[in-house]
């Protein structure tokens, strides 16, 4: 293998060694298979193909300060699964499928954990796609639930730095009790266009309205909301809205710092109101806003006049990667140790 530059990982795709796989046939899920292939052989007609029944996830392995190799609530990954597997009529997979899937891939792959000083982490990524040869609308009858890994740099190129966004009227993410709550595929479909107009702007990525009304906070790109005033950490509150492990996260500890937290609508024009303002996902852990334009008004919702992240933001950002990392107590017992 030819020698990895840990610190300057792109937020890309490189192959690894192994993945594990398990497939759904007959009504039931069967063994896992390791397999060294990264194709997946499936027919031209396959469900996943044609009408989009599929669904993924998206968590990390950190190599840590003490030398172990810690996976983060994968119990929560399992669980948004098993939600969107039940909003795409799919068969679920276990809590103890999934996470024995999870830890079985990355040992498999251990020698491309970035080292702890990199910045750079393992990708874990889970991915359940339908495969019956069908050309009939419904739900398929063979599953396969395949798991791969590949390092990672940062999302953002600067890292924990601000970023600008910009307003979207023009393009919806998702529709009211549409798929927008579940991790699938043509979600980040729906968004690729609005991201490019955003990304030709200038701008790190685009901001959404609620598609219904577009009063309220959606979100911002691929990742949750959230602002910060009056020592309050408030989150839109939508069906539309993918749950974020990671922001269910920084409400815990934001409420173990002492901040109120508030899930509900969160009116465009209360964005002049915040203090800070952030966008959160496993990819990025925090995004600070820098600000966010809205070019239909003119108006620029500024929150880093500075240009530098807020100081509970940047308190959030810190006191959760320590937590992944191992440096701080676990006291919520999030994180499960894969490789001592």
């Amino acid at each position: 293998m030819k020698e990895i530059d840990w610190s300057n990982l792109s937020f890309g795709y490189m192959p690894t060694d192994y993945n594990v796989r398990c497939y759904y046939r007959e009504g039931a899920w069967g063994e896992i298979e390791v397999s060294s292939s990264e194709i997946i052989p499936m027919s031209i007609a396959a469900t996943c193909l044609h009408y989009g029944q599929e669904a993924f996830e998206g968590l990390k392995a950190y190599r840590c300060p003490d030398g172990k190799v810690r996976i983060f609530r994968p119990e929560e990954n399992a669980a948004r699964l098993q939600a969107t597997c039940r909003g795409l009529v799919m068969p679920e997979i276990s809590t103890e499928l999934f996470i024995e899937m999870v830890k079985k891939v990355v040992r498999l792959n251990q020698r491309f954990i970035p080292p702890y000083e990199s910045g750079a982490t393992l990708y874990i990524r889970p991915l359940l796609i339908g495969t019956t040869p069908q050309v009939g609308v419904h739900p398929a009858s063979e599953y396969l639930f395949v798991i791969f890994v590949t390092p990672v740099g940062p999302y953002f190129k600067g890292g924990f730095s601000t970023n600008p966004y910009v307003i979207t009227r023009d393009y919806d993410r998702s529709a009211p009790l549409g798929t927008g709550c579940y991790k699938v595929g043509g979600n980040y479909a729906a968004s690729l266009r609005a991201n490019k107009w955003a990304h030709d702007q200038g701008y790190s990525c685009e901001f959404y309205l609620d598609a219904k009304e577009k009063k309220y906070i959606d979100e911002c790109g691929a990742a949750n909301f959230f602002g910060i005033k009056d020592n309050s950490y408030i989150t839109p509150l939508s069906h539309s809205i993918l749950p974020s492990v990671t922001n269910m996260s920084l409400m815990q500890l934001a409420e173990d710092l002492g901040l109120k937290v508030e899930r509900r609508q969160i009116p465009l024009e209360e964005l002049e109101t915040f203090e800070e303002a952030g966008a959160c996902g496993t990819a990025a852990v925090i995004s600070p806003i820098e600000r966010i334009d809205d070019p239909q008004t003119g108006h620029s919702y500024v929150f880093a006049k500075d240009g530098k992240p807020g100081p509970i933001s940047s308190k959030l950002y810190h006191k959760l990667i320590n937590i992944q990392y191992g440096i701080e107590p676990d006291t919520h017992g999030w994180t499960k140790v894969v490789i001592e």
